[in-house]
């Protein structure tokens, strides 16, 4: 089973709370010229729910695909998968 079948109702709840966001920054561009520093700060908030899916996607991808759950893994590439993960971690933030 896909680390995204498994997690998938979580996954599209926060897919549907980013789709809820770029609506809102949709409504704030059409409607009466909304205030430039409230939209600066919807897609900043939006950057970040998109940075986050993509870090949560990318921690099961090596988790799952890279390091696969029930084959032998050494600890020295099980360190290597978490100073990845917080390198990216950091990049996305």
């Amino acid at each position: 089973m896909s680390h995204t079948t498994k997690n998938k109702d979580k996954m599209l709840a926060r897919v549907r709370r980013i789709k809820g966001q770029v609506e809102a920054i949709e409504r704030a561009l059409d409607g009466d010229g909304g205030e430039c520093e409230e939209i600066l700060q919807l897609v900043a908030s939006c950057r970040g729910a998109l940075n986050g899916l993509m870090a949560e996607l990318i921690e099961g991808h090596l988790k799952f695909h890279v390091l696969v759950p029930g084959q032998k893994t050494l600890p020295s590439q099980l360190e290597a998968a978490d100073e990845l993960m917080a390198v990216v971690k950091r990049y996305l933030n």
